[in-house]
């Protein structure tokens, strides 16, 4: 017969405990506001090298 091996995942999954509710709070605030930064700076990088090359060509037809 097969030795039974130790599943230490198993072990992690119970030592798990519920997380305060004002720290569940404060981290799901931290985490919506770095969305947000993240958000707007891809906004702000990605269209401005668009706007830009839409500017340039529109100058060049003039």
């Amino acid at each position: 017969m097969a030795k039974k091996k130790r599943n230490p995942f198993r072990e992690l999954e119970a030592s798990l405990k519920e997380v305060p509710p004002g720290m569940k709070k404060k981290v799901m605030n931290d985490i919506a506001a770095a969305k947000l930064i993240l958000d707007l700076a891809s906004l702000f990088s990605f269209n401005v090298g668009s706007a830009l090359r839409k500017l340039f060509k529109t100058f060049g037809n003039n």
